[in-house]
């Protein structure tokens, strides 16, 4: 892995950056990613992000952390055991170095024998799911990770918006995966790409899945953009 968001964030904290992250979809164009949007704070972030931070409690493992925005906030201003995850090696110095009291360098989907009450997936946490298929697994594996009365707080959006309408008001969708969530995503910075598989759920969809392996799975808000926060229970 080229770690091309790592160089972003490290550069940018370092001092050297001199350009931001350039982000493009296999149904989108090229867009720019400003690196500062990921050193926002509280009251920067959006609505969504907002109400999962005040969401939060317990013990709280916040997964694909970045550069460490949502595990300082709930650290310094909720007082709460926060553990932030990334498998980026220079998003994971960057947190340190911010001031991130527990940071680690690993996959959730690997991760065992640790219980938490919270588990924070934001900035399209179901895009971490990889695929379609692989979202019922991967779920039951943050289950495990539950404690009682745990939560599993995600954000999504729903990019049926992305397709086009037909005269009936249906959408041309093409057949080239199981979901039309599932998206190539590719990102680039300083003459370098990188391409991952990365999903996005409508809420139906999300529910359906959890409903299907006995999980809750509760609306808490939605955004502006089709975008949407849900607590998942056992």
């Amino acid at each position: 892995m080229k770690d091309l968001l790592g160089k972003a964030i490290s550069d940018y904290y370092s001092g050297n950056f001199s350009e931001d992250l350039l982000t493009e979809t296999s149904i989108s164009e090229e867009d720019v990613l400003p690196i500062t949007y990921l050193f926002r704070n509280y009251d920067e972030m959006p609505a969504i992000e907002q109400k999962a931070l005040d969401e939060s409690y317990g013990k709280v493992l916040d997964v694909g952390c970045g550069a460490g925005s949502h595990a300082l906030y709930l650290q310094s201003e909720k007082k709460l055991d926060v553990t932030a995850m990334e498998i980026s090696e220079g998003a994971v110095e960057t947190c340190k170095k911010r001031g991130v009291q527990h940071v680690v360098q690993q996959d959730v989907f690997q991760l065992k024998d640790e219980k938490f009450d919270t588990i924070l997936m934001l900035m399209n946490g179901t895009g971490l799911f990889g695929t379609y298929a692989e979202v019922p697994q991967k779920l039951l594996h943050l289950k495990g990770l539950l404690n009682d009365n745990g939560q599993i707080l995600i954000d999504s959006s729903d990019i049926i918006f992305m397709f086009d309408e037909d005269d009936d008001g249906g959408k041309w969708v093409p057949l080239n995966n199981e979901y039309y969530g599932e998206v190539k995503y590719t990102l680039k910075y300083k003459g370098e790409t990188e391409t991952t598989t990365w999903l996005y759920l409508d809420f139906n969809t999300l529910k359906n899945i959890c409903d299907d392996i006995g999980l809750k799975c509760e609306l808490l808000t939605e955004g502006e953009h089709y975008d949407y926060l849900v607590r998942i229970m056992i």
